[in-house]
This record gives C-alpha cells, sequence and structure tokens, in this order.
C-alpha cells in the first residue's frame, strides 16, 4: 500500500512556479543507536532486500522498526541527508506527520476518562468563540464528529490562498487562528455525522480545544504519553529545542516528476512546526512503534476505551475505513490498525496487525503529496515489503 497522501495541493500548477532549484539543506549528525536489535530475526535478509529498493529507485533514505514475537528488529538505508552523505541510521527522527492525530485523538481519549470532555457534546462547549467563530455551524458538530472526521467541516490546507501563501513564502510560521482563516464562512461540505471525509481541520481543532481544557495540549500529551511510555525520542513542542534537533532528517521533494529531488529542510520543517493536533511530531522509527505498541497494550487508555477508538465509520463504498484518530487498513489482506502520513518532504506508515501481533513503522525522507515516477516505484517497493513481512 503506498503511503497515503494526506496533504491535499489542489493548485498543482503552483508546485512548478518557479523554475529555480530549492536548497534548503539543514545541518545533520551522525548518531549512533542504543536499540537491542535481534540479529536473528527471520525475516531480515528479505526485508532489508525490500528497504534498498526503497532507495535504488530514488527515494533518498528510510528507516524501519518492527515489534514482534521474535522482539525488535530495525534497519536503515540510503542517506539521511544527501549533500554530506550522512547515511540515514534507526537513530535518526522521523516526521510523523499525520501519525500525530493518533496521538491528538489518545489525549482526547484521556480528557474523556477523567471525565473533562463528552464525546457526543457540540465542539462548542469547549472550544473559545474566537475559534468557533471560523466554523459555520459549529453548534451542531460533536466532539466524536472531529475525532472520527464526520465533521463536514472543510479542509484548511485545499483552500488556494493557502497553498500559495505556503509555496511563496516557504519560511513563514503558520499561526493556528491563520488556517481556520482560511475556511471562515465557508458552507460545511455535507450534514454532519452523515459520511466520512478526512480533514486535517478536525485536528488542529481538537488541538484547540485540548489547549482550552488543559492549558497547553502539547505539555498535556508529553505527561500522559510521552512520560507514561518512556518515549525519550519523541518531540511535540515540549522543549525549547523544537523542531530544531540535529538528529532530524533532512527532506527532499520531486517537485517536478522528474526523478530529480530538491532539499526542501527548511520548508518542511517550518511547515510541520505551524501544525498543531494534525501533524508536528517527530521520533525515532522504535518510539514510534512504542506508542503503538503502548496503545494497544492498554497502558495508556482503558479497554472500553480503546474500543472506542475501534469503532469504525464507512468510506464511500461501505468499507471500514477510521475510527477515533485509528486508522483501518488492509495491506496484503491483512487488517490492521494505526495511521499513515505524508508531507512535503517525508512520508511514514505506522500500523499494528492484530492477527499476526506485530508492529511496523517505515519511514522516507521524500515527499509524498504529488505523484512521480520515484514515487511510484516505492508504492511497489513498500507492496513487496509488506508482502514479504507478512507472509
Amino acid at each position: 500500500m503506498m503511503m497515503k497522501k494526506i496533504i491535499v495541493f489542489t493548485v498543482l500548477v503552483l508546485l512548478a512556479s518557479s523554475c529555480a532549484n530549492y536548497m534548503q539543506d539543514l545541518s545533520i549528525i551522525n548518531c549512533t543507536s542504543t536499540e537491542q536489535i535481534n540479529p536473528t530475526y527471520s525475516r531480515s535478509t528479505e526485508l532489508q532486500s525490500a528497504i534498498d529498493q526503497l532507495v535504488t529507485h530514488g527515494v533518498p533514505g528510510a528507516a524501519v522498526a518492527i515489534y514482534s514475537e521474535e522482539g525488535w528488529w530495525a534497519y536503515s538505508a540510503g542517506l539521511a541527508k544527501i549533500e554530506n552523505n550522512t547515511p540515514m541510521e534507526v537513530c535518526h527522527l522521523q516526521y510523523l506527520q499525520s501519525v500525530a492525530k493518533t496521538y491528538m485523538a489518545v489525549g482526547i481519549l484521556k480528557l474523556y476518562e477523567q471525565g473533562k470532555v463528552d464525546l457526543q457534546a457540540p465542539m462548542t462547549n469547549y472550544l473559545p468563540e474566537k475559534y468557533t467563530r471560523y466554523i459555520t455551524d459549529a453548534n451542531r458538530i460533536t466532539i466524536e464528529m472531529l475525532l472520527n472526521h464526520t465533521s463536514g467541516i472543510p479542509e484548511y490546507n485545499s483552500q488556494t490562498n493557502y497553498v500559495a501563501k505556503l509555496l511563496q513564502h516557504p519560511e513563514y510560521i503558520f499561526k493556528s487562528e491563520e488556517y481556520l482563516d482560511y475556511i471562515k464562512g465557508k458552507p460545511l461540505d455535507f450534514e454532519p455525522g452523515s459520511k466520512f471525509s478526512y480533514r486535517n481541520t478536525n485536528y488542529l481543532l481538537l488541538a484547540l480545544i485540548a489547549d482550552a481544557i488543559t492549558g497547553d495540549h502539547a505539555v498535556f500529551l508529553s505527561e500522559v504519553i510521552f512520560k507514561q511510555l518512556g518515549l525519550t525520542s519523541t518531540f511535540y513542542r515540549n522543549d525549547a529545542s523544537y523542531p530544531e534537533y540535529p538528529q532530524l532528517v533532512n527532506s527532499y521533494w520531486d517537485r517536478h516528476s522528474n526523478s530529480i529531488v530538491e532539499n526542501v529542510s527548511q520548508m518542511q520543517r517550518n511547515n510541520v512546526a505551524s501544525l498543531i493536533g494534525d501533524d508536528g511530531i517527530g521520533a525515532t522509527p522504535s518510539d514510534a512503534v512504542k506508542f503503538l505498541r503502548g496503545l494497544m497494550e492498554g497502558q495508556l487508555l482503558k479497554p472500553a476505551t480503546l474500543d472506542l477508538m475501534k469503532t469504525w465509520v464507512n468510506d464511500s463504498k461501505g468499507n471500514p475505513t477510521y475510527g477515533l484518530g485509528l486508522d483501518y487498513a488492509l495491506f496484503q489482506g491483512e487488517v490492521a490498525y494505526g495511521h499513515s502520513g505524508g508531507g512535503l518532504g517525508a512520508g511514514c506508515n505506522l500500523y499494528y496487525f492484530p492477527k499476526q501481533n506485530l508492529y511496523v513503522f517505515i519511514g522516507i525522507n521524500l515527499g509524498t503529496v504529488t505523484e512521480s515516477p520515484i514515487t511510484k516505484s516505492a508504492g511497489k517497493s513498500l507492496d513487496k515489503f509488506y508482502e514479504l513481512l507478512l507472509k
């Protein structure tokens, strides 16, 4: 399965608005992993070959972490930074992109467990009027509808004027209220609760709701998730350095779909630093897996609450597709719970396969928001990776 293109750019002509190459490389250090990796993992040779194929087909670098009944296994290939040949390592930080939505959902569900949020209540019960004024019929949209993408609220990042500003001012840091201003007064796309349609806007609003309740949603997530699980290599606005970490990979984009990648690290980093709730987390592959494992093994939520997360809404074809911050996916016919993410300069998958009791994270430092010969070849390599992993 190809990594989902979570960020939607509607005016593709803007992508080629300049013929000049980007050169936005950022400093990065070599790192040494301290993870205990099972050297006798039964599928290591085959999986290494599949990851190597990603790089052979033009992806700058890739990193993977797996936890199964055989224990931990991790592998990396290619480069974390092309310009100085810094090798990709499993200790480098990867952009989690929209996988952050699962973390945000856990935070909201912790507030639910604490009796501070009613999932069936309208979001206007919790979100200050300074934000709800941007949303049409905000009093008809519940917290649950935000969590499972059935709100009907328009997508801020598909607005033409947002896309133009993002691409024309790549170093600009957006404020949350600016995103909402792009959809101010726009009608809902559909009747709230009537169907599923993925919207980053929903999770921006959830982060603002958590801010209103806790004072700082990032501090809250750090307390109830990162510290709870001992995630020492996961970062989301939880220290003064964010997001300037020397272990964070450089990012690349095949802007013109001609198999020539450009370094867009500064644009990628600034874009991610602007986002709350729907994006913004950096982590090592193993920390990402530890999060999902902790969630699925009951270390974060009560069993009944975890069951709520797995209350699926259906897509337009009637198939289960999304719960409360959890994606319902099929890889090689096998059911998986987790999330995927894609951005201007990165892409990833984080999934749990219940039948095999297997967890996997795979991340790349190439943008997945537009198709190119590289992303098409990468999709085939990823399909092979999952075929080998799940056989």
